[in-house]
């Protein structure tokens, strides 16, 4: 009765050390004391600008004709007065920030913003503004092209855009409907392309309490984020979809094996 006892529960033992497996690997955030262990600066993300992105200048003053030359709109040729007949009411045209991390703004011709923050280019808009108007300017600078990616084992993957400038990857998953209990959270990948265009992957390991502490736990514009699937999904999946000749070969080998056994009485 005992050996009995003890075979069962040696057979039951892979099959609760699995399910223990299975719920650690799905939690977030394990060892969260290490946070406490470690001394942390205090870091706020800054974001800044990158060729390629997308910019809305606003310029405003106590004078708003005074301000009409620095605004291009959409349908106006460049050096055209933005308040021509027909263009009242037109949309004002955005400022794509060039591979060199350039942008062409009216009257002041080039002027190199890659690198800069928000807060910077506003105030080297408004210095150079200055010489052309008779009063300080007020400037606001802000990006349209903040957009992160999030694709696999997620509950709606796509592209996301971000309002505030500053988004992590638990943010950017919960936008995404967070990941699904068949992700792999211990090698999540962020696909990242620098200013001078070169991609790189990351893995980052979301169970670990410690990825706050990780330079990439605040995301930059246009970040992918890729999540694998658990290999128990992708087994789960194949066999799935191969099941119909898996049925087909096991009734095709108990047919031989039925045909060997009449032949050997």
């Amino acid at each position: 009765m005992m050996d009995r006892k003890r075979l069962i529960l040696f057979l039951l033992l892979p099959i609760f050390l699995a399910s223990c497996t299975a719920y650690k690997d799905s939690l977030y955030l394990r060892e969260d004391q290490v946070l406490d262990m470690v001394e942390q600066h205090e870091r706020h993300y800054v974001y800044r600008i990158m060729p390629k992105d997308e910019l809305t200048i606003v310029v405003s003053t106590s004078d708003p004709a005074s301000s009409v030359p620095f605004y291009r709109k959409i349908g106006q040729a460049k050096g055209q007065q933005a308040m021509t007949q027909g263009l009242d009411n037109a949309k004002l045209l955005n400022y794509l920030v060039d591979n060199e991390g350039y942008i062409d703004y009216p009257v002041l011709g080039k002027l190199r913003v890659s690198g800069l923050t928000t807060r910077e280019c506003e105030e080297l808009i408004r210095s150079k503004l200055e010489t052309y108007l008779n009063e300080v300017p007020n400037v606001t600078v802000r990006t349209l092209s903040y957009k992160i990616s999030v694709l696999g084992e997620v509950k709606s993957p796509g592209t996301y855009s971000v309002s505030d400038e500053r988004i992590n990857i638990f943010q950017a998953l919960a936008q995404a409907g967070d990941m699904t209990l068949t992700s792999d959270r211990t090698d999540v990948q962020l696909l990242r392309e620098d200013a001078s265009g070169k991609c790189r992957v990351y893995h980052l390991d979301l169970t670990k309490a410690d990825i706050a502490l990780s330079p990439y736990y605040q995301l930059q514009q246009n970040d992918i984020i890729y999540v694998k699937p658990t290999k128990a999904k992708v087994r789960s999946t194949s066999f799935n979809t191969n099941s119909s000749m898996w049925i087909s070969l096991l009734s095709m080998a108990a047919s031989v094996a039925s045909l060997v056994v009449i032949i050997l009485k």
